[in-house]
């Protein structure tokens, strides 16, 4: 009998492929997925036919009315679909996200999204912090961050496994590192326009689920996954458009900063559940209740490069998202806060 890994490297035969179908659950950051066969290569996702999933068992759907329709076709629509009701199902976020993102004065400015996406990985049987000892903390935080050695590093073959499977997808990932806390870690990806950031961050996502699944590790978005003097884990989303990277791009800037201030606490509801554990005003991060910028303070809610100060126009970090939070719903709430929304007078 041939060893399991030998026969999941079996080569198929061109004519037929395995097609995996991903989307995203009713907790709205549960990734499911389900796969078939299909009888030649596929150049584009249009291409793919449509396929069903019980809504019912996803959260999604009651059980007298299950059949949810994944709809490729219309993947820059509505790509889901429940029996004879043609409107996308209440958690497909990405549906208001590209309509925000069709906007003329959005798209005309051209939104760039960088995602740092952070991360804690658990030993399965214990749900403890990798590297961690059971029932014990490691030394304090210090020599983690961006740290090299078995004594500061854990889990360093998944993240470069997932470094280079997103590379090999064509997820445009621009980097990893170690983080504060440890066992915890971080992806980059972008920068990536418009909607495109949502569709990648979700697709970086649910590869680092499968790869962890193989290493029998379990990896958390949770803000802040350990209690007491140790960092949370945030989604911090960077954010320019056209006229930010233009000369005199930092007026436009500061007055960008100025509406995602008078709009906190809207920002807040839509950053990530249990961000409130995270945004004490410790570990880097800035009270939940209080709006802030400055030039690169990261103890602020919003914080510009010195680069950006420096040549007067780039982009600037909104630090408050959550890592759990929906990438679809952040994205195109800033761009809708800062491009769209007038204050009134």
């Amino acid at each position: 009998m041939s060893l399991l890994t030998d026969l999941l490297n079996l080569d198929l035969d061109e004519k037929e492929i395995i097609a995996e179908y991903i989307w995203i659950g009713g907790s709205g950051m549960d990734i499911r997925s389900k796969a078939r066969t299909l009888p030649g290569p596929v150049k584009h996702v249009k291409d793919l036919p449509n396929w069903n999933f019980d809504g019912s068992s996803t959260g999604q759907a009651p059980g007298q009315d299950s059949e949810v329709i994944i709809y490729p076709q219309a993947i820059f629509k509505d790509p889901f679909r429940r029996g004879h009701n043609i409107l996308p199902i209440p958690t497909n976020k990405r549906f208001e996200a590209a309509k925000i993102f069709s906007e003329k004065k959005v798209a005309d400015e051209e939104p760039w999204f960088g995602i740092e996406q952070e991360y804690t990985l658990l030993q399965k049987d214990v749900k403890w912090p990798l590297g961690w000892p059971i029932n014990g903390y490691p030394g304090p935080q210090g020599p983690y961050y961006c740290g090299t050695g078995a004594d500061k590093a854990w889990g360093r073959d998944i993240v470069n496994a997932h470094y280079k499977a997103c590379i090999y997808a064509g997820i445009k990932i621009s980097g990893i590192n170690g983080e504060v806390m440890p066992g915890q870690w971080e992806f980059q990806v972008g920068p990536c326009v418009g909607i495109s950031s949502g569709d990648q961050l979700w697709a970086a996502r649910y590869i680092l689920e499968r790869i962890t699944e193989i290493a029998g590790v379990v990896v958390t978005f949770d803000p802040k996954p350990i209690q007491g003097d140790w960092n949370g884990a945030g989604a911090h989303t960077n954010y320019s458009t056209k006229s930010m990277r233009e000369e005199g791009g930092f007026e436009i800037i500061k007055k960008a900063i100025e509406k995602l201030g008078l709009r906190h606490k809207e920002h807040i509801a839509a950053y990530g559940e249990g961000n409130e554990r995270r945004l004490t005003g410790r570990h880097e991060t800035a009270d939940i209740h209080t709006f802030s910028w400055g030039v690169a303070n990261r103890g602020a809610s919003i914080r510009v490069g010195r680069d950006t100060e420096r040549e007067g126009k780039g982009y600037f970090e909104d630090r408050r998202p959550a890592s759990n939070m929906d990438p679809y719903i952040v994205t195109s709430l800033i761009a809708k806060t800062t491009l769209l929304w007038e204050p009134s007078k």
